[in-house]
């Protein structure tokens, strides 16, 4: 039986307002890339879960400040996903809160959060599993800005990665070998 991920969301954020379209929208067209890269790959993944994860996978963007997304929380952004995974570890979700966790950007090393002295605990949140590869990958070609709808080019999606540094461009790449 599927989850039913908009209970989870609607919990959280006040359905009709514009960061509640704004999270949908950017869940439904990551989850819709990932499901897309799983049938033209014909991936043995757990097809739910990618459904469902993907759908959740920033649901702590509320915890943050990013006033252009409609976010008015206190954490700086780069915080989401860890807030995401505090949350859907409090709704019995542990595997799904690792994605949220292991996300953001191409995944984070412990050397990325501490040469760049980010607000994280010191801990690897790569994504280790296929699912969690596919949902980080799909998660690169959508933004919650701008155009929301429109599927980032993966000559822009690496233009952004590039300016993350080379071991994020790579982890990147070794994820579009995967699905792209």
């Amino acid at each position: 039986m599927m989850l039913n991920v908009n209970e989870i969301i609607d919990k959280y954020y006040q359905p009709g307002t514009p960061l509640h379209q704004t999270l949908l929208i950017h869940s439904t067209k990551v989850r819709d890339k990932a499901l897309e890269c799983i049938r033209r790959r014909s991936l043995e993944v757990d097809t739910d879960f990618v459904a469902e994860a993907a759908m959740l996978h920033d649901i702590g963007i509320f915890r943050c400040n990013a006033p252009d997304i409609y976010c008015t929380g206190e954490l700086p952004y780069i915080c989401h996903g860890i807030e995401g995974r505090k949350l859907l570890d409090k709704e019995g979700l542990p595997r799904h809160a690792l994605v949220c966790e292991r996300h953001t950007g191409a995944g984070l090393t412990v050397e990325d959060i501490r040469n760049q002295h980010l607000p994280l605990p010191l801990r690897d949140m790569t994504p280790q599993s296929l699912e969690e590869k596919l949902i980080c990958y799909a998660d690169k070609f959508y933004s919650k800005s701008g155009d929301i709808r429109e599927e980032k080019s993966l000559e822009r999606v690496i233009r952004s990665m590039e300016r993350h540094g080379a071991d994020t461009l790579r982890r990147f790449l070794d994820l579009h070998a995967l699905f792209g």
